[in-house]
């Protein structure tokens, strides 16, 4: 969080950037082997034993080609150890040894920033006063120390995980941090101390204490379980909310699961701290906790980082359930496929998996996977048995729940559950569609109060298309052409937008120039890649400046658009194709279509076949904004026709001029592009 006050300078960035070395950074994480112009490994993000990673140093750019991952060095840090764009920046400065300059703060964000690394150092000191008190004193190896081995708890994983005790003392921890010289108040907001009768005393006594980690190691909070059971007291003491701990954007355990996480592709969610540290013991170290509280959409979207496959391991208690369930939603609306695994009636994911053992318990966990979804309409419908009026709140709240569901993207999904719910329910299928797309509507129509008239009409246009829609093969195929011509253009930008177009102007300049109106561009990434340009002015227009671009969408598409090209072999070149001065196409003909190009009287066929070095780049350019124009040409065509549809005698004739006169500008349009393929 320290972080957000803070801006990096762009001077910083550019020595970053012109320090950034691929193969450095990469090769750092990845055992490279040079092949042709770029280099091979094995996948860091995926389990592989053939090599599909593959680096290419000219484009400062990765690809897998098993899993699909792709980016920049900057990407790769950021997905290698998860890490925000900032951190990334600051992870390459302290790399290369370059000084990070920040913008000028305010007094008030140096104020901020100050507390915020003085909560740093006042946890780091707390955790490591804790630990040494369980481990280096008596009360602590008698009480603490005992407690955690009774729970079958080695001091390998106590250690890993920082865990300590607070000493049954009113103010142990207290006089520590005075005699070191903290600062009283810093020791109040850490919630490490409290103020009793005009007198600071320890917050936390006679309890085990868990240190709680940010994703980069960093302790910025505790929670403290109480060991001796007291029914005037908490069993849980957590930090309070400061610069550093905010409890609905945080799970614990987050630092020591992600990397397993990200290479299970699948999160364990638990309840509680001992959860999660029992099955790291066990060899399970894909778990976190949420502290049996719902989960919150900061907590879902930090889940989501690391992988999209959630599956929540609780106890089989209610109140465990009633936990769980109050995060669905908020789940299905990040797009988490999420799983429910309930574990024995009297158990905990702690005691099972030290009852059953590993093995045991991963198998468990497979095989016991409920979808959330259905899970929740089972749990419903126990609970409604045999009374019409609670079914009738049960059938509307799964419509709610499926209408969650973004039906542009998970089509299929929505409708695998709208099945399976109509038969667990046993009632019409129809009819619960038709009670989701009731949920959609009103959705809709809540949010369309929120936007100005024209936006909320638009939204209004779309959603009703969207669900009304009966897509077919051609229809799919028309909206992949437009995408691949709309990243066409965003790829003659970035590859050629500095060339030379003609004596006056670059290749972007004439682009911009030319395009059509930007409603017509639907990737919504490629239009702000060209307001971008227009902002800025095409003297930005480099690959490395969309390449390393602060959004990481942006960053993306550069990426996704500078592709790995397949490289000729030597045989290819000298014996096949270069030493004849005929493309290779030629010889990739079938017999008949070679015997045709090569037989005398046929020249003009052969001809087109011919090796030239000429620059299509041009014609490349002039395709894509061809399409663009013609796209409009067709909306204006449909708009006419809607307004003859409406038009009086005196206005007809004038409509139907123009009609003629848009049709003979479509076929122009048409034929030029005949005439091009995009590569």
């Amino acid at each position: 969080m320290l972080y957000l006050f803070c801006v990096i300078l762009q001077t910083t960035i550019q020595q970053i950037l012109a320090r950034i070395d691929v193969l450095d950074i990469v090769g750092s994480f990845v055992k490279l082997k040079k092949r042709g112009s770029n280099y091979l490994g094995l996948c860091p993000f995926h389990n592989e034993k053939t090599p599909s990673f593959t680096v290419s140093p000219a484009k400062e750019i990765f690809k897998c080609f098993g899993c699909g991952k792709s980016g920049n060095s900057i990407s790769f840090i950021m997905e290698h150890e998860k890490l925000s764009y900032v951190e990334a920046l600051r992870w390459l400065a302290a790399r290369y040894n370059i000084e990070v300059e920040e913008t000028e703060q305010s007094p008030e964000v140096k104020q901020q920033v100050q507390a915020a690394e003085s909560l740093y150092v006042i946890n780091n000191f707390a955790q490591q006063f804790f630990s040494n008190t369980l481990f280096n004193t008596p009360e602590g190896q008698d009480i603490g120390l005992s407690y955690l081995h009774q729970r079958e708890f080695t001091n390998e994983v106590i250690q890993k995980f920082g865990i300590g005790y607070a000493a049954d003392s009113r103010n142990a921890l207290t006089q520590k941090a005075l005699d070191s010289q903290y600062n009283p108040e810093l020791l109040k907001k850490s919630g490490l101390v409290v103020e009793r009768n005009g007198q600071l005393q320890d917050n936390y006594r006679d309890r085990i204490v868990f240190p709680i980690h940010n994703t980069s190691g960093k302790v910025i909070g505790f929670g403290a379980r109480l060991i001796k059971k007291n029914d005037k007291a908490p069993k849980y003491i957590n930090t309070p909310e400061n610069e550093l701990y905010v409890k609905s954007k945080i799970l614990y355990g987050t630092y020591f699961a992600r990397q397993a996480i990200d290479k299970a592709d699948e999160c364990l969610l638990v309840e509680g701290y001992t959860d999660v540290v029992s099955l790291h013991q066990a060899g399970i170290e894909n778990v976190v906790a949420s502290g049996g509280t719902a989960l919150t959409i900061d907590q879902l979207r930090l889940i989501k980082k690391y992988t999209n496959n959630l599956t929540i391991v609780y106890d089989g208690d209610s109140a465990g359930v009633k936990a769980a369930l109050r995060g669905l939603d908020l789940a299905l609306e990040e797009r988490l496929n999420v799983k429910m695994v309930l574990v024995p009636d009297g158990e905990d994911p702690d005691s099972y998996v030290k009852k059953i053992g590993t093995n045991a318990f991963r198998d468990f966990v497979k095989t016991n996977k409920k979808d959330f979804v259905l899970f929740q309409l089972e749990v419903s419908l126990k609970e409604a048995e045999g009374n019409p009026s609670k079914k009738a709140d049960v059938v509307n709240a799964v419509a709610e729940t499926i209408s969650k569901i973004d039906k542009t993207e998970d089509f299929t999904k929505q409708q695998d559950y709208i099945k399976q719910s109509a038969e667990l329910l046993n009632i019409d299928e129809t009819g619960l569609t038709a009670l989701v797309n009731k949920f959609i509507r009103n959705r809709i129509s809540l949010t369309e109060k929120k936007l100005p008239f024209e936006e909320a009409k638009v939204f209004e246009e779309n959603a009703k298309r969207g669900e009304e829609s009966n897509y077919n093969d051609l229809t799919f195929e028309l909206l992949h052409k437009d995408e691949l011509q709309e990243r066409e253009i965003a790829r003659v930008l970035i590859e050629h937008g500095n060339k030379a177009w003609d004596e006056t102007q670059k290749i972007a300049e004439h682009v911009l120039s030319e395009l059509p109106e930007e409603d017509l561009i639907e990737n919504s990434e490629v239009l702000k890649l060209i307001q971008e340009l227009k902002e800025k002015g095409t003297s930005t227009v480099d690959r490395n400046f969309f390449l390393y671009h602060p959004d990481p969408k942006l960053s993306a598409l550069a990426v996704s658009l500078l592709h790995f090209p397949f490289e000729e072999s030597a045989h290819w070149k000298t014996d096949l194709s270069g030493g004849t001065g005929f493309q290779k196409k030629l010889f990739q003909q079938d017999y008949k279509g070679f015997k045709q190009a090569v037989s005398p009287g046929n020249e003009e066929i052969l001809h087109t076949f011919l090796n030239t070095q000429q620059d299509t780049t041009n014609q490349q350019v002039e395709s894509a904004i061809n399409y663009l124009k013609l796209r409009k040409i067709k909306r204006l065509l449909l708009q006419n026709q809607a307004d003859l549809e409406h038009a009086d005698a005196a206005q007809q004739s004038t409509l139907l001029l123009t009609h003629l006169h848009l049709k003979q500008i479509e076929m122009d349009l048409s034929k030029k592009l005949g005439s091009v393929i995009i590569k």
